[in-house]
């Protein structure tokens, strides 16, 4: 067996440990609700479970690189997925709320640096000629996998329990832990790179995160104001600002913000973090939507969510070849305005919307996405030397999932705000006597004459709510899929500040140095 072989052998398996990762943010999205009930969880918790695995994504993965210079690329990546894999076992076997979100954060925290570890490996550990089927091949997984995730928990929760969502971590990690271990290419190691880590940048960066992730979820039902949030406020600035100034400060940053002065870095980064908001956001919508509003079984809303990701399937292999022979700008640009559009035509949703409804955006989208992950990966990563691909790929797909969790924030601030506001104005037309209104929430037109009701008695208004909740709900989704649309529309501007060719491998240009 040739070395590139037993190299491709482990990259395979490296894919495998990523996939697991990026699977297990989405994995509970769809079992939330039974997992809520078994625990009983308060409405005020339940997210947490979602958003303190992609949170620890976020902090772990600017890690990376130095975990990676201090284990090598072989041990780091083993025992980031041995840690993944008992602390999944360890959530199945939660009987509360707390223990189920510290574990979380400790799955979410070893799944964060498998990510940027196999994009790494692709610039440092494989051939040049290899680096397109490479990328290729992590981006499929990259973007399949929180496709996937609500269809797998979805089946796994409804067919057995909400525990095996969790438990099926567990053959795949020890497998993913035996073929690295054994067919990756052996780094030097140097534990003395770990007095080097900025741990005091590490805390504040966490603090900021949780803390900014904690204000847009608790600021809207307060209205913005009070002792409470402004204190969340305070906290979140101080810290992010001091974690700022370290990071510009210090010899061995936490993030090294400084990579950023390269504009093809720059430019496929702001790409990433667009990606993933649109990437995680409309999975996150489109699952509380078919829950909460249609009411679908975990598997039936997997089943609806997972078109997306058979397209990104079959899809991949034509954005594979088209990489190598047409213009990056030309790519971007196709992928970030199908996309946005995609995202776009979801925002006329009723709530009737199904499986019919949702399907051709859903194409859209899983046509597009591999044309705006290829590119930007490309423009971020080409050139950087070996020592540095390890940071910079930890900071590109930090993009990403920041994106993801700042998106999914920014959902729930909208459904916040804007649910209330749209059921008042609902009641506003009933009152009214506006039977157009009346039709599109779904009550019968009879009682609705043009003529002003004044006041619903309270037996009227016991038969009405779970209509006016429902439409309104529906109205906030609408405005959700309709900023997300927007932003990649927007987006677009970076063509602009991209470079023109195409992938050619083994003919990069060496990095400045930063």
């Amino acid at each position: 067996m040739t070395s590139v072989t037993r190299t491709w052998i482990g990259y395979v398996a490296m894919c495998i440990g990523m996939f697991m990762a990026i699977l297990d943010i989405q994995v509970v999205a769809s079992s939330l609700t039974n997992i809520q009930h078994a625990l009983n969880i308060p409405d005020d918790k339940i997210s947490w479970i979602q958003t303190a695995y992609l949170m620890a994504e976020v902090v772990a993965i600017p890690l990376t690189g130095m975990l990676t210079r201090a284990l090598s690329l072989r041990w780091m990546f083993v025992a980031a997925t041995g840690g993944f894999t008992l602390a999944s076992i360890a959530c199945a076997l939660c009987s509360s709320a707390d223990p189920l979100i510290a574990l979380r954060v400790v799955q979410g925290f070893c799944g964060g640096m498998l990510i940027p570890a196999v994009f790494t490996s692709v610039f440092t550990i494989l051939p040049k000629k290899h680096e397109i089927l490479a990328t290729a091949m992590a981006g499929v997984v990259a973007m399949v996998a929180p496709t996937v995730g609500p269809y797998v928990g979805g089946w796994l929760t409804q067919t057995y329990s909400w525990h095996w969502i969790f438990l099926i971590n567990v053959v795949p990690g020890i497998l993913v832990c035996s073929v690295v271990g054994f067919f990756i290419p052996v780094g030097t190691p140097n534990i003395g790179y770990l007095r080097k880590i900025d741990y005091a940048t590490v805390f504040l960066a966490a603090i900021f995160l949780g803390t900014l992730e904690l204000l847009l979820k608790e600021a809207p039902p307060h209205h913005w104001s009070g002792l409470y949030v402004y204190s969340l406020f305070a906290i979140c600035a101080v810290s992010g600002a001091l974690a700022l100034y370290f990071c510009f400060s210090k010899p061995n940053p936490f993030i090294d913000l400084r990579r950023f002065t390269r504009i093809g870095f720059a430019v496929g980064c702001s790409l990433s973090f667009v990606a993933g908001m649109g990437l995680y956001g409309s999975t996150y919508i489109l699952a509380i939507f078919l829950g909460g509003v249609r009411a679908h079984t975990p598997i039936e809303i997997g089943e609806i969510i997972m078109v997306s990701g058979a397209v990104q399937m079959l899809a991949a292999p034509a954005a594979a070849l088209l990489e190598s022979r047409v213009d990056g700008r030309i790519l971007v640009t196709f992928g970030y305005a199908v996309f946005g559009i995609g995202l776009l035509i979801n925002g006329q949703m009723t709530y009737q919307t199904d499986f019919d409804g949702l399907f051709w955006p859903q194409v859209l989208r899983g046509v597009a996405v591999m044309f705006c992950i290829l590119p930007t990966t490309r423009l971020a990563m080409e050139g950087w030397k070996i020592q540095d691909a390890p940071d910079a790929s930890g900071q590109f797909n930090l993009m990403r999932n920041l994106g993801g969790a700042i998106g999914i924030a920014l959902i729930d601030t909208i459904l916040a705000q804007r649910t209330p506001e749209h059921a008042q104005h609902i009641i506003d037309r009933l009152q009214a006597g506006d039977a157009h209104m009346a039709a599109r929430v779904g009550l019968p037109t009879e009682y609705f004459h043009g003529v002003p009701m004044g006041p619903i008695d309270p037996s009227m208004r016991a038969y009405v709510e779970p209509f006016i909740q429902r439409a309104a709900l529906t109205d906030s989704f609408n405005e959700a899929w309709i900023v997300l649309g927007a932003l990649f529309i927007v987006s677009l501007i970076a063509v602009a500040f991209m470079r023109s060719g195409t992938w050619q491998p083994g003919h990069e240009t060496e990095a400045e140095d930063a």
